[in-house]
């Protein structure tokens, strides 16, 4: 019987020796995980107008529902987005015809800027639309569980710092964004990596894509776990960007709800919201949105080269500075607009949606 265990053991440790025994497993591991993610995601979601609860007791519901919708429609301009940031489609070649002195003609290449057009119509012309939403998939597992632990950060920390500082004022709604934005980056990080690389893997028509369970294990071939934080420090650069975007977005919400409060007395009303009161939240969202992203916009490009595969970025400031160096300054606007054009509808999209479920819910 001993004997019989033994051999047993011995065959299970030949099995893990074996590197395609340890794919099926990871692989059998990963399908779980991801299942048991996508179920629960479903089954959450479902229970979003079902459930009753206060504007802090449960912000995980709110910030799905306007953070799934938004991430959906606007899929297709994060792609063009990523894809100008990257090395890969930073430059284009274009043939310039020059004669020369005894009549002859001369090629010579040129690197060139690509605009958001050209780029999409390049996408659709060689790989097709289905292109446009790659990455959609980890964009939607990830937007639960990261605007769960965002707002559910923010919430919290912004309820004990109102005991310790003036309740609402500037510092409680920076520092509290700052916790926030650093808990969801640290613990989101690895899906975003394999969005972007999905985002990234530019393949022609015809050709087998490569799917989220594939980028998983390859990442985890080539870099191990430390793989999947690569570009970290990048979004933590970031944060400031939430910060600002808060801190706006706040402020003017605080004004719009002086000047409602302030007209339905003047009036004898009662303060209830119309649709004009969302329409303006939407407004402060996009306005807060548009101001952080044009002041931290840098650190966007900065992680997508961090995160592409076997490059020569390694970390935040080495990779500044070489884009800087190589590429010059405006490197580092580089998708801005097709980031603004993403990011507006889909923060105002966001954050009205939050406040709409929270006055419906809260009755």
């Amino acid at each position: 019987m001993d004997r019989g265990l033994e051999n047993m053991v011995q065959e299970e440790r030949q099995k893990w020796a074996c590197s395609a025994y340890k794919r099926k497993r990871l692989r059998g591991i990963l399908t779980a995980v991801y299942s048991y993610l996508i179920r629960k995601y479903r089954e959450d979601g479902a229970r979003i107008f079902l459930e009753v609860h206060n504007e802090y007791d449960d912000p995980i519901s709110f910030c799905r529902c306007g953070g799934t919708v938004g991430a959906i429609l606007t899929c297709p301009l994060e792609v063009v987005k990523t894809r100008l940031q990257s090395s890969s489609v930073t430059l284009y070649i274009s043939e310039v015809h020059l004669n020369t002195v005894n009549g002859a003609s001369v090629n010579r290449v040129t690197r060139v800027s690509p605009g958001p057009l050209h780029c999409l119509k390049m996408i659709l012309q060689k790989e097709g639309p289905r292109s446009l939403f790659r990455g959609l998939g980890p964009n939607l597992v990830g937007v639960a569980p990261s605007r769960a632990i965002y707002f559910a950060a923010y919430s919290n920390c912004k309820e004990k710092l109102n005991n310790i500082f003036n309740p609402d004022s500037t510092q409680v709604h920076m520092i509290s964004a700052g916790v926030a934005g650093f808990t969801a980056i640290t613990t989101t990080n690895p899906i975003w990596l394999v969005k972007t690389r999905l985002q990234l893997d530019a393949r022609n028509r015809g050709e087998k894509r490569m799917s989220a369970f594939e980028c998983v294990r390859k990442v985890y071939r080539s870099d191990g776990i430390k793989g999947f934080y690569r570009g970290m420090s990048a979004s933590y650069a970031g944060i400031s960007e939430t910060v600002i975007h808060f801190v706006i977005y706040e402020s003017i919400k605080r004004k719009l709800l002086e000047y409602k409060t302030a007209s339905a007395l003047d009036h004898e009303d009662e303060s209830a919201k119309e649709a004009s009161d969302f329409v303006g939240m939407m407004m402060a969202a996009a306005t807060s949105k548009t101001c952080a992203t044009s002041i931290a916009y840098p650190h966007e490009v900065v992680r997508t080269r961090l995160r592409e595969e076997g490059t020569k970025y390694r970390s935040f400031f080495q990779t500044l500075s070489l884009l800087v160096r190589e590429e010059g300054y405006g490197s580092l606007y580089r998708g801005l607009t097709t980031h603004l054009i993403r990011q507006i509808p889909n923060t105002a999209i966001m954050m009205s949606t939050y406040e709409v479920v929270v006055y419906l819910l809260d009755g």
